[in-house]
């Protein structure tokens, strides 16, 4: 796959999203859609479709959600979780730090297990809490943490989870697209992103739900809009939205699936990404910088590096890099200074070296970042 064209005044976007997207994508915004016109229900209905083949093709129900991924993380929380339910969080991150930040909002009963932000979640752990805790209903997860880039055991934690008879909850946003999710794992529901590994724009998200289990979650959501089994039931009825949706971004999000497909699917995206971190690891590593996260620790979406020194400016090392055509995101760990380099969207390896040709340049010019 040839190197993404990127326009001289914008950068190359190497962060957990949003990102560098095909023009393609892009250009599906072009045209305007009325959102209860029988064009756009019939988008809605085949895009709703194509997220669950891509989960698996089986006993799912794709409910999808105007605004960021936090907002089906938020809807799929309130309207799964009962009032009368207690859910565990599985912490380690700022994400399911944001979950349990979400229940104590809304008003649902919870209880947090964490874990360092380099430590991925210890499902024996997990097995000995649901064991000692019966008032537990529900558990909620994130699978790939992008505090850090780290990848947590989902299938022995759902594992766990169904053999003790409670209901799983997944914060899929970083791994749904960018990492394949085995289909047969026992989850009530999975909320995900149009603009992660899809490769689609920011502002829709949605949530992958049991039939079964949206079936219950009637009456049960804190909020109007963000009432999922509303909002299920009107789009298995009228096909048509509750309220108004992001027609453009819908638009884009089914373009960037039919790219997904000619890539070769989420396994040869994987791939991609893989490569993506391998080169990016091996190249920091050269150039003085350490990984925040041993290796097999790390998915394949986004790497975080320690500072190279306690005198590492990262304001001027951003804008540096900014100017030079690259753009990262600081890191988001609460124990070490760090910043993060996001190896999806648009990238190859290709695009790859030229970033690490760019942090070379900083760290041998006399006003070096350090």
């Amino acid at each position: 796959m040839n190197s993404v064209h990127v326009r001289d005044d914008v950068p190359l976007l190497l962060t957990p999203g949003p990102l560098t997207t095909a023009p393609e994508v892009r250009a599906a915004t072009h045209r305007d859609w009325g959102s209860r016109e029988g064009d756009f229900v019939a988008l809605t209905r085949r895009l709703r479709a194509r997220l669950v083949q891509l989960a698996g093709g089986s006993d799912r129900t794709c409910i999808p959600v105007q605004g960021s991924g936090t907002y089906a993380v938020e809807a799929m929380l309130g309207s799964f979780v009962p009032a009368d339910g207690k859910v565990l969080i599985l912490v380690n991150g700022a994400y399911g730090r944001r979950m349990a930040e979400i229940c104590r909002r809304i008003g649902r009963a919870h209880r947090t297990m964490i874990w360092a932000e380099d430590e991925v979640v210890d499902a024996a752990a997990l097995e000995t809490a649901l064991r000692e805790e019966a008032g537990i209903s529900h558990v909620a997860v994130v699978h790939l943490e992008t505090t850090s880039g780290i990848l947590n055991p989902l299938a022995a934690i759902a594992a766990t989870v169904a053999s003790h008879g409670r209901r799983l909850l997944v914060d899929a946003m970083s791994s749904f697209g960018a990492v394949p999710i085995a289909s047969d794992l026992r989850i009530d529901a999975l909320a995900a992103s149009a603009n992660k590994g899809l490769e689609g724009l920011p502002g829709l998200s949605f949530v992958l739900a049991r039939p079964s289990a949206i079936g219950e979650a009637a009456g049960r959501a804190p909020s109007l809009a963000l009432d999922l089994h509303d909002q299920w039931r009107s789009l298995e009825t009228s096909g048509e939205w509750r309220f108004t949706p992001p027609t453009h971004i819908v638009a884009a999000l089914d373009r960037a699936l039919d790219l997904l497909d000619a890539e070769g699917g989420i396994a040869a995206r994987h791939r991609r990404y893989q490569a993506n971190m391998a080169a990016l690891r091996r190249g920091m590593e050269r150039l003085g910088f350490h990984p925040y996260l041993a290796e097999e620790r790390s998915g394949p979406v986004i790497a975080t590096f320690h500072w190279p020194s306690p005198t590492f400016d990262f304001v001027e090392f951003h804008a540096r890099l900014l100017a030079l055509g690259f753009a990262i995101y600081p890191g988001k760990l609460t124990a070490a200074p760090s910043f993060r380099v996001g190896c999806i969207g648009q990238v190859t390896p290709d695009d790859i070296e030229r970033f690490l040709a760019a942090v070379a340049v900083i760290f041998t010019s006399p006003s070096r970042s350090s």
